[in-house]
């Protein structure tokens, strides 16, 4: 069957010393999918010996970021005291709620080393009673993610349910996010397991009911369909999101996410008067942009 897809193609963002990500979310044509309204795809990449892309400590608002590798490692710390390794297969959620500040480096015992770095960064808006909760994060290790076969797919449930297999990562709302692997001519029936639903190929092209998703596209399929999805000979890997709508309409600005135009301005007054916490051990930090929000 051929089911309407939009289609998003994306573009390419420099975060800072040649440091490039292919941004889906958000779009013009659609600001989110479920709770996500945020999605960074980086790498593949090597990192090499004097390279850094370190991400010096910023801050976050109203949001909960979700970091997810598929090779490489990062060192992760933030103003509630984590210090956490993040490697492939693991969920990193950190829940901003009234703030939290944090860092994303290289780890000090990969400095002299030359690795590939490759993984996605998503952002799920809270729910609106949930904006301004205490911040936190929690890491869910690999091994205890589920992972179950699906036609000719390997799919890992991330975050949520699917197929009766249940992720131990807690959301506030329903929502989706699997990590699917194709062999060469795979194929494997994706149901409507939550009203809303995307799906990202992230290497190679797919077939999705009749057409062709290229790779490092985002396809956001109609609702209430089965959508047939085929890899072509190299085989693929690829990304579903999804979940229940959200509760209402977001304001997005810089690394802040807010049902209230207000609350965007107290947060970036906040963060140039240095009110939002520190990472500690870290005296960088990443300054407002020059450009600032106009409610």
């Amino acid at each position: 069957m051929n089911l309407p897809l939009h289609i998003l193609t994306g573009y390419q963002k420099d975060l800072g010393g040649g440091f490039l990500v292919r941004r889906l979310l958000p779009a013009a044509t659609q600001r989110a999918v479920g709770s996500f309204v945020f999605f960074d795809h980086f790498g593949p990449v090597t990192e090499t010996p004097g390279r850094e892309h370190d991400v010096r400590p910023h801050p976050h608002i109203g949001l909960a970021t979700v970091t997810y590798l598929f090779e490489g490692a990062q060192m992760h710390r933030d103003s509630v005291g984590s210090l956490q390794r993040i490697e492939p297969g693991a969920i990193n959620w950190m829940t901003a709620g009234r703030g939290i500040v944090h860092s994303e480096r290289k780890p000090e015992d990969l400095l002299e080393q030359s690795y590939g770095l490759h993984g996605l960064q998503l952002w799920a808006a809270l729910p609106r009673e949930h904006e301004e909760d205490e911040p936190s994060f929690v890491h869910t290790p690999a091994r205890v993610i589920p992972q179950l076969s699906v036609g000719d797919a390997t799919v890992r449930v991330l975050i949520g349910e699917a197929w009766g297999q249940r992720s131990p990562v807690r959301v506030c709302r329903p929502t989706l996010y699997l990590d699917v692997q194709l062999p060469a001519g795979g194929v494997f029936e994706l149901p409507p397991l939550y009203e809303e639903r995307a799906v990202y190929a992230v290497d190679e092209d797919l077939q999705l009911g009749g057409a062709t998703l290229s790779g490092r596209q985002m396809a956001v399929p109609g609702t209430g369909e089965t959508l047939r999805i085929a890899a072509g000979a190299r085989g693929a890997r690829l990304v579903v999101i999804g979940g229940a709508p959200l509760d209402g309409p977001r304001h997005m600005w810089w690394n802040f996410v807010s049902s209230r135009k207000e609350r965007i301005v107290e947060a970036a007054e906040a963060w140039e008067a240095q009110r939002l916490g520190q990472v500690p051990g870290e005296t960088e930090f990443i300054p407002l942009p020059e450009r600032r929000f106009l409610p």
